[in-house]
């Protein structure tokens, strides 16, 4: 088969299902592993793709996912190959994602094995985090206008399983626009998140939000690690513990 990946993570666990040979299109933001860039056929971002370019690579099958890419992208290159279209929220869609694309190019053996690594990481860090105490929290994405990770995503789900209650999780929107000076009587978090992706927040941005809530901490997180998913959340998991440990450390 030839594939087309829309998505960063997802390429990334095509790769580690030993499917490199079979990716000939990926987009500009999937740089894990690093050098498919060199190797692989640029199609555009995730929000615009360039159509001709997917054409004439002539997949046999384009990976999508509901969030990462539009409802009109999928559409639009339904008329060049079928498109699969994932939707993970939680850690058990993101397994059960692993097993569907198992299936799809045969190679059930290794899907089972990253379902096994990640199964095990999950109840690991979960014994790890049994007694500590939950925690406050806001997840920022951007700025002008300030942004938020709110519910019904993958980020919240590993906010939760970091023991941090998100204070935008009941908001309508999925990434909320928020007024960071009405925090202290929306939610006033105790921990303040400032993603490396997709705003490339600065010091200055964490002295501007910190001083509209009550002595907050502001850590500087590595997006992907709460973002992505499929493989890479065996990564996570140690992440996430290195990650417990700054927050306890005494400022």
């Amino acid at each position: 088969m030839r594939i087309v990946s829309l998505v960063p993570s997802q390429t990334e666990l095509l790769f580690d299902l030993g499917l490199e040979d079979k990716i000939v299109g990926i987009t500009k933001f999937c740089v894990h592993p690093y050098h498919l860039k060199q190797t692989k056929k640029i199609i555009g971002g995730t929000k615009k793709v360039h159509v001709e370019k997917i054409r004439l690579l002539q997949p046999d099958i384009i990976i999508a996912n509901k969030e990462e890419n539009t409802q009109e992208i999928v559409e639009q290159l339904q008329d060049i190959a079928p498109v699969w279209v994932s939707d993970v929220i939680t850690v058990e869609d993101n397994l059960k994602m692993i097993e569907e694309l198992g299936k799809i190019f045969s190679v059930r053996t290794k899907a089972q094995n990253w379902i096994d690594k990640i199964s095990f990481g999950l109840q690991d860090f979960k014994n790890f985090m049994k007694d500590k105490p939950f925690k406050r929290s806001a997840y920022f994405i951007w700025k002008n206008p300030y942004m938020a990770a709110g519910g019904n995503n993958f980020i919240n789900e590993m906010l939760k399983l970091n023991h941090f209650t998100n204070i935008y999780e009941d908001r309508d929107s999925r990434y909320p626009e928020v007024i960071v000076q009405k925090m202290r009587i929306q939610g006033d978090p105790q921990v303040i998140f400032l993603s490396s992706e997709p705003y490339p927040f600065k010091d200055e941005d964490a002295f501007e939000l910190g001083r509209h809530t009550h002595h907050a901490q502001t850590v500087f997180v590595d997006g992907e690690m709460f973002s992505w998913y499929g493989t890479r959340l065996v990564k996570a998991f140690t992440y996430f513990k290195q990650l417990q440990e700054r927050i306890e450390e005494p400022v």
